[in-house]
């Protein structure tokens, strides 16, 4: 892939923040519209900095007066950050935003509506699939541009998959539980040295709750499952989520191919401590840096992934605004795109991309790209009190995590279940949110 040449920019620091000004233009934009303008774009990751200076750079040769200020800071502090500049009036002119964040103030009609070409490149089918679409719309509108994901993917280690005898990945949830088996090693005490399956059993609220909801697509449900127009409940109890629950049980008290201390995540997976797990793209870079000599390999889920769309929005005045959808249009080149996936990992959302040359030499990014057409994406709820959800959700698992009797008798799992239900759906009930 050829990269473009870098202009001259200047670089400097405010606050521990990195501000990139670089030279850039609008795509399709006449040159008076934007004469020596300025636009900003606030990103919540910091590694996304380097991308938007890309596409910035690739507009400056048309348009040398435009300068686009890049911030891209913590997610937590730009959440807080955009929370306060949306309503302020002091925002950026372009804002990254996932769906669930972006949806409290396209409620409150905070941020712009795009012009007809943007909407129009949006919906269109040969650029974006439904799931995007729909992503990036409020209301059956469409209001944001769709950017990049998160998603998730089984990565294994081929040499333990061999040792074990074992040549493909699982394609079933019950192949998953016969792999951990065969895959972990143990001491003479029978006490795990190298889990089968590396399986989120502690840490951060919001990321437990999110990969029992991942493994629990693939049995069939979701964990905050539609109930009505706008309306959700909680589905610990269900079928999926009780086979899900089932699941984890029976690899921490059954066949204890992995514990609550295990070396967990990606960095066991680096160290040879684990035999398998789910994570996003942004492994393969870290394995890159951190384990070279590693070998594995990826596979899709059983049935499909979690997806976490990140979208651009506009929040600009009438001066501005033909500069920043001009910024957002031009993320979408496909040479910016694929230069987004090489060097920063994250995976574009738009389709139609040549991912093949990338593929040669980066492998592991396979099984994010090239899936089957019956693959099936879900997200978390795009509505207020999802945090505190999944906070809730997640100190539920943990404490399921550390009771074994809830592995052999299936009367106190049901009640554990049902009264983890009951309080969630206290939450959404509290909020109007409730359905059956």
């Amino acid at each position: 892939m050829k990269l473009l040449s870098r202009p001259q920019l200047s670089a400097f620091s405010i606050s521990g923040r990195q501000l990139l000004l670089v030279s850039a233009a609008g795509l399709g934009l006449a040159a008076t519209a934007v004469s020596a303008q300025e636009i900003r774009v606030w990103s919540g990751y910091p590694e996304l900095a380097p991308f938007y200076q890309h596409v910035a750079e690739g507009m400056a040769a048309e348009y040398p007066d435009l300068k686009v200020t890049v911030e891209a800071i913590a997610l937590r502090e730009h959440e807080k950050r955009v929370a306060l500049g949306v309503t302020s009036g002091e925002a950026a002119e372009v804002i990254e935003l996932a769906t669930t964040i972006a949806a409290r103030y396209l409620e409150g009609g905070l941020l712009n509506t795009p012009p007809a070409d943007v909407t129009a490149f949006v919906k269109d089918p040969a650029n974006f699939g439904e799931f995007f679409v729909n992503s990036a719309s409020y209301d059956g509108t469409v209001y944001g541009m769709p950017l990049f994901r998160g998603q998730s993917a089984l990565y294994y280690n081929t040499d333990m998959f061999a040792a074990a005898g074992l040549t493909e990945p699982p394609k079933t949830m019950a192949d998953f539980d016969a792999y951990a088996e065969k895959l972990t090693q143990r001491d003479a005490s029978g006490a795990p040295t190298v889990t089968g399956w590396s399986m989120r059993l502690s840490g951060g609220g919001s990321g437990i709750a999110e990969k029992f909801a991942i493994n629990m697509w693939q049995h069939g449900g979701e964990l905050i499952a539609p109930a009505g127009e706008g309306l959700w409940k909680s589905n610990f109890a269900s079928e999926a989520g009780t086979a899900t629950m089932k699941q984890y049980l029976h690899n921490l008290f059954d066949t204890k191919t992995v514990t609550v201390e295990s070396p967990a995540d990606a960095d066991a997976f680096e160290r040879g401590q684990t035999a398998m797990f789910i994570r996003e793209s942004w492994v393969i870079g870290d394995i890159a840096t951190k384990a070279p000599d590693l070998k594995y390999a990826t596979a899709t889920l059983p049935r499909g992934s979690i997806v976490s769309p990140g979208q651009l929005y506009v929040k600009a005045g009438a001066d501005k605004e033909a500069a920043a959808w001009a910024f957002v249009l031009a993320t979408q080149k496909p040479e910016n795109l694929l230069w987004l996936l090489d060097n920063v990992g994250w995976l574009p959302n738009r389709s139609g991309l040549d991912f093949s040359a990338i593929l040669a030499a980066k492998p592991g990014f396979e099984a994010y790209v090239n899936y089957p057409a019956s693959y099936e994406f879900f997200t978390v709820p795009a509505i207020g009190p999802i945090d505190e959800i999944q906070t809730r959700a997640a100190a539920f698992l943990v404490e399921a995590f550390a009771k074994p009797e809830l592995a052999t008798d299936d009367a106190a799992l049901k009640a554990f279940l049902e009264n983890a239900d009951k309080e969630i759906n206290a939450i959404l009930d509290r909020e109007g949110l409730l359905g059956q």
